[in-house]
Formats: structure tokens, C-alpha cells, sequence
């Protein structure tokens, strides 16, 4: 963490010590965690700040921080320096004058310049410089400063660490490494759909087709500042026409993926399993979610959360299919497949517990391959070794699962948004079964998981042309 230093009191300046001219300074420099921690704790989600790829075409051409992350150093000297403990700040005149980058070392300094001895109110200079001297801030302070002499103890601040496990990024480089994917975007008719298509060919993962009604398209494009020069785009009347044409594309063989834009997920998937699609396999097709997970020690896979409401046991058997192929395709050889319900024993008035036994039982006899599986295990068991032991649960699964197969999407979408919204996980997710990967994305993603999403269907694709 970087942290502030203070002395070991906090010892304040009242009015009638303080003289024009006095003055206090710290000194911090940026890092890339404060960036992040500044945009949680503020809501500030401006992906000019934490973005690289958006930043990069913005203005500076780079990542800064939020302009209020250097007042707050201001705010800092005037409630534990200058005056210190007791000021009420009242109010604060500023000029952002060059922005502060990740690795620049920031010196915040506030000078008295005039006191008002009838409400002790006291104003002063404010003034940031970054490392080289040059002016990032400047403005004026107006507090009321504390009457009274005090010597306080400094609160000890709780550690908050910025955990980043990167787990995607061996996939994301293997990715990389292959030729752009060639991708329809379906319907892309919000800017951010748009933005998506073009922040995955900037990064080198895809060839985007642009499949939607094409003057709509170009006017959000213009409207957002982006640009579809040298983009192919294939022009249809509405969504359901766009679905169809994108589905015509990967069926033969113009395109090696499906991309989801602005049109609603069950519009694309009909068109995909249609009769006629040309895209249909055998299998059911399944979404599954790859997690990376804080507290988890490898990336995990919860199936299935979208598409799937209530599967019957041979949809099931699909699911699980489907989910041992793409760990197969990220090189994990025997997947571990814990099949989840409320409990870890087969009970008949819980059909999720005998559908579990009889997945197991069908891995046994050769009708799924490739990975262990058991069940019934609760999610406790599945990924908890010492919760597993307690119980006696003896399992080549319990604890260290791969994947986790949810008894229906309930179930399924409930455990992975609990694991993206408190465990903190990134989520990048795909649809499998039919003979194209499809990605699907949420404008609430980020850029991360955008790339994370695309450098497996690249891996799928790859896996399947290799056969």
C-alpha cells in the first residue's frame, strides 16, 4: 500500500498561532491502486482514469487520476497539519492545471494568506506540483480554523490491498499470439457496442463485422467519437434480421464467432438454434461463466447462468459436456466437475440430488469424458477441502473443483453474480455447444473482461479448427 506518513501526534494550529505565511507540504506519489481505490470508494467509474485502452484516445492520450484524488491532498494538510485537527473546511476555489499520472510524485502545500479574527475564518493558497515542479493544482482554501490546542493520536487506518490476480492473462497472451478472430458483432447499435468491437480490434483479437442496420451504426459512431473506417459491416434492416445474417456469416465460414451487441441474448441464441441455422451440433448449448476469483486459487467455472432455465438430466449432461471442452481448450486436461445442490446426499424429494448421482454414475460408464466429476456436493464441499474433510466426504472433486454445474440457471446466476458482486471475481463468459463460440458481454463489463471473454472464444476457435 502507499501511504501517507504522519508524525506520530497530530498537533493542530490554532487561530491565534497561526501567521500569514506559515505553511505545511506532504508528498505522495501516484500509483495505479490509488486510482482504483479513489474510483470504489467515490463511484467515479470514468474509464478515462483506470482504463488504458479508452484513455489513450481521450484528450492527454493517457491514464490520470481523478482530478479530486490531488484536492484530497489538500484536504489532508488542512485537517491534520495546517491548521490540523478541529478545522472546518468551508470552502475550495481550484484549477486543475495538468493532470497527475500513474508514478508522478505529487508535493501539496497550503499557505495562511489572511485571517478574519470575528468567525476565524482563515484562507489560504493552495498548490500542488508533481515531481519535476510543475503546477498540477492551484486555488484557495477558506476554513475555520480550531480555537482551541490539541494533541491528538492519529487513528490507525485499516489496510485495504487491491487484489489482482491477473489469472487471465496466460490466456489472454496465448490469445494474442493468433491471428485477429473474424467476428460478427450483432446488432451494435449502442455506442458501447460499438466501442467493445473496436477496443477488441485494437487489442488484435478480432476482425469485427458490423452486422446491424448500417446508417445507425455510423450515426452512433460519429456521435461517440469512434471510427468504423476500414470496418466491414454488413447492413440489415433491424435485430432479428441482424441475427439471422450473422448467423448465415459463421455458418459459412465468413465468420468464427458471434459477438453480442445491443439486441437481447434470446433474439441472437433463437436465430443460432434455429432449425435451419446451419449452426446447430448435437449438443445443447450451454453458457458458462469463467471466474477469477480472489479467494479461490485457480480460475473456476460456474455453468449453467444464462440460457438453461430448468435442464433436464440429458440437457445437464450437455452442460457439463460442454464446460469439460473449453477447460480441455485452456489446457486443463481432467477438469474436477462438482455437481451442486443444498446438500451432499442423495435425497428423493431433492431432484436435484438424483440428477447429480446420475451424471456421476454417467461419467462412470463413458456418456460424459474427459474430466472426474461427482455429485451430489454442496457448494461448501466443492471448493472448501477442510469443509469436505468435516464431513467425510471423500471425493477426487471435493475442494478443488474446475467446474461448478448449478442445478438450474436460478441457482447458477444467483452463486456467479454473489462471487462477481461480493467475492469480487472477474467474470468472462461465453456460449458453447453450437459450432461458432458466442460471446456474450454487458455493458457494465470491463474492458478486462471484454478481452478475457474474446481470448477464449480465440482458444475455442482455435480448438476446433485444430481437430
Amino acid at each position: 500500500m502507499n501511504e501517507l506518513t504522519f508524525p506520530h501526534t497530530l498537533v493542530n494550529r490554532p487561530f491565534d498561532e497561526l501567521a500569514i505565511g506559515d505553511a505545511a507540504s506532504l508528498k505522495r506519489t501516484l500509483r495505479d491502486d490509488d486510482i482504483m481505490l479513489f474510483a470504489a470508494a467515490s463511484g467515479d467509474l470514468d474509464p478515462m482514469h483506470p482504463e488504458p485502452t479508452y484513455a489513450a484516445r481521450c484528450v492527454f492520450g493517457h491514464v490520470g487520476t481523478h482530478g479530486m484524488w490531488t484536492t484530497g491532498l489538500i484536504s489532508t494538510l488542512l485537517g491534520t497539519q495546517l491548521p490540523g485537527p478541529g478545522t472546518i473546511y468551508l470552502s475550495q476555489q481550484t484549477e486543475f492545471r495538468h493532470p497527475v499520472s500513474v508514478g508522478d510524485t505529487v508535493t501539496a502545500t497550503v499557505t495562511v494568506r489572511d485571517k478574519n479574527p470575528e468567525n476565524c475564518a482563515v484562507r489560504l493558497a493552495t498548490r500542488c506540483v508533481d515531481q519535476v515542479g510543475r503546477e498540477v493544482l492551484t486555488g484557495v482554501a477558506t476554513v475555520i480554523a480550531p480555537r482551541e490546542k490539541l494533541t491528538l493520536a492519529p487513528m490507525v487506518l485499516p489496510s485495504v490491498p487491491i487484489q489482482r490476480q491477473h489469472r487471465f492473462d496466460p490466456f489472454l497472451r496465448e490469445a494474442r499470439a493468433l491471428p485477429p478472430l473474424v467476428t460478427a458483432v450483432v446488432h451494435p447499435c449502442q455506442p458501447e457496442a460499438i466501442q467493445a468491437a473496436l477496443e477488441a480490434r485494437n487489442e488484435g483479437l478480432i476482425d469485427p463485422i458490423l452486422v446491424g442496420p448500417e446508417s445507425k451504426i455510423r450515426a452512433l459512431a460519429d456521435l461517440a467519437g469512434l471510427s468504423v473506417d476500414g470496418v466491414r459491416i454488413e447492413a440489415t434492416e433491424h435485430s432479428h434480421a441482424a441475427a439471422e445474417r450473422a448467423v448465415a456469416l459463421a455458418a459459412s465460414g465468413e465468420a468464427a464467432a458471434l459477438m453480442k451487441g445491443s439486441l437481447h441474448t434470446d433474439e441472437l441464441l433463437g436465430a443460432v438454434v434455429s432449425q435451419h441455422s446451419g449452426l446447430r451440433t448435437q449438443r445443447r448449448i450451454s453458457h458458462a461463466y469463467v471466474l477469477d476469483v480472489p479467494a479461490y486459487p485457480k480460475p473456476i467455472v460456474v455453468t449453467d447462468a444464462a440460457i438453461n432455465i430448468a435442464p433436464s438430466l440429458e440437457h445437464k449432461r450437455d452442460i457439463c459436456q460442454n464446460a469439460i471442452d473449453l477447460l480441455h481448450t485452456l489446457g486443463i486436461a481432467e477438469p474436477k466437475v462438482a455437481i451442486l445442490a443444498a446438500v451432499e446426499t442423495v435425497n428423493s424429494a431433492m431432484p436435484a440430488t438424483l440428477d447429480a448421482a446420475a451424471l456421476s454414475v454417467m461419467a462412470i460408464r463413458g456418456q460424459i469424458t474427459g474430466a472426474k466429476l461427482d455429485g451430489p456436493l454442496a457448494f461448501d464441499n466443492a471448493v472448501d477441502l477442510v469443509a469436505a474433510h468435516m464431513k467425510g466426504i471423500v471425493s477426487p472433486v471435493a475442494g478443488q473443483a474446475d467446474i461448478l454445474v448449478a442445478p438450474d440457471l436460478e441457482a447458477g446466476n444467483m452463486l456467479a453474480k454473489q462471487l462477481i458482486y461480493l467475492g469480487g471475481a472477474d467474470a468472462a463468459g461465453l456460449v458453447l455447444g453450437a459450432r461458432v463460440p458466442i460471446i456474450l458481454t454487458s455493458r457494465s463489463d470491463s474492458l478486462g473482461v471484454r478481452r478475457a471473454s474474446i481470448a477464449f472464444a480465440k482458444l475455442v476457435a482455435k480448438g476446433r479448427s485444430s481437430r
